[in-house]
């Protein structure tokens, strides 16, 4: 049950989280205000590499940045890291432990860029590593696949991007996406229900745009660590580039769609698969993405926001179906706590 704990925990930690990051955070903005910066590059593996997915989205989005994902092994392996001196060089990682995260922004550091490692582990080799340390303080995740620590990694994100704005109504909603949170959580009876139905399920898509292709990708994640369903993540432009071809009737279609840009056209492609065939599940917070097939609601919230509320019925889906499978979600064969990868 520890999964299962710690996913319900999470809420909470976005609370807490608003409270005792907010210092440390409004000091790497003021840090890149004060040096002019305007590219991001983020080092993470695993869980944490869909957290740096979303800030691609939010961080280009909401405060112009230029953000790109880091290739660790040029550090770790090939000694021949890239030019970073004038980067925001982000390491994101749950235990702060793998060396190859590590060594992009020890690299970094001496190359004299504005470093800043976003752990649950204050005293990692991560966090020796860089001049700023955001603290994640989720306490103790017990089960091998992370919930409440991607979270946790998410709302950091999105308190990094409203710090850099100073908007005063952003970290007003940052202040209610905990209740919508709540709200989602409210939603596991369904959720149960359509994961219960769906336990024979081998392999399936997961289909997002925009904000929320971070969680298709940890969604899909989840259900490979605890299900061993071969869930494969898209967007949703992409998808139409040939793997569309794979949909017939009766093949699983998992989608995630919030009110926003991205909308229609998640709308136009879960009407195309629907009229051929796919079995649709959505979690959305529109109606008519609801009614393409069996639909988990979403609270409305800012759009920039929702991946905090939608990646949570994604993990109780994972959960419910490891469970209706004869799995045991706390303890997935194969997986460690901590990966170490050079």
């Amino acid at each position: 049950m520890s999964l299962r704990i710690e996913l319900g925990e999470s809420p909470a930690v976005v609370e807490r989280l608003l409270d005792a990051a907010a210092e440390p955070i409004e000091r790497v903005a003021q840090a890149v205000r004060a040096r002019a910066i305007d590219l991001a590059v983020i080092a993470a593996r695993g869980t944490s590499d869909h957290a740096a997915v979303y800030a691609q989205y939010i961080l280009g989005a909401r405060n112009g940045m230029v953000v790109a994902p880091a290739t660790p092994s040029l550090s770790s392996l090939y000694d021949a890291p890239p030019h970073l001196a004038r980067a925001l060089v982000l390491g994101i990682s749950q235990s702060g432990r793998s060396p190859d995260v590590v060594s992009v922004l020890a690299d970094a550091r001496r190359q004299g860029a504005l470093t800043v490692a976003v752990t649950n582990e204050p005293d990692s080799e991560l966090a020796g590593a860089a001049e700023f340390v955001i603290e994640l303080g989720a306490g103790p995740e017990l089960a091998v696949a992370a919930t409440k620590t991607y979270i946790a990694e998410v709302g950091v994100v999105a308190m990094l991007s409203a710090a850099l704005s100073g908007d005063a109504e952003s970290a007003k909603q940052l202040r209610a996406a905990p209740a919508a949170m709540r709200a989602a959580l409210d939603q596991e009876s369904r959720v149960k229900r359509l994961a219960a139905s769906r336990a024979r399920i081998e392999e399936c898509v997961v289909l997002a745009r925009g904000f929320q292709y971070a969680t298709a990708r940890e969604w899909a994640l989840k259900l490979k660590e605890l299900t061993r369903v071969l869930a494969d993540p898209y967007s949703g432009a992409d998808f139409q580039h040939g793997p569309i071809a794979l949909v017939e009737p009766g093949f699983p279609v998992l989608a995630v769609a919030s009110a926003g840009p991205a909308l229609a056209g998640m709308l136009e492609l879960l009407g195309r698969l629907r009229d051929r065939g796919g079995e649709i599940l959505t979690v959305s917070d529109d109606a008519t993405i609801l009614a393409m097939g069996d639909g988990v609601p979403l609270p409305l919230m800012p759009e920039w926001l929702s991946p905090l509320a939608a990646i949570i019925p994604a993990q109780l889906f994972a959960y419910h179906l490891a469970v209706a499978k004869g799995l045991d979600p706390d303890a997935p064969p194969n997986l460690t706590k901590v990966t170490r990868t050079l």
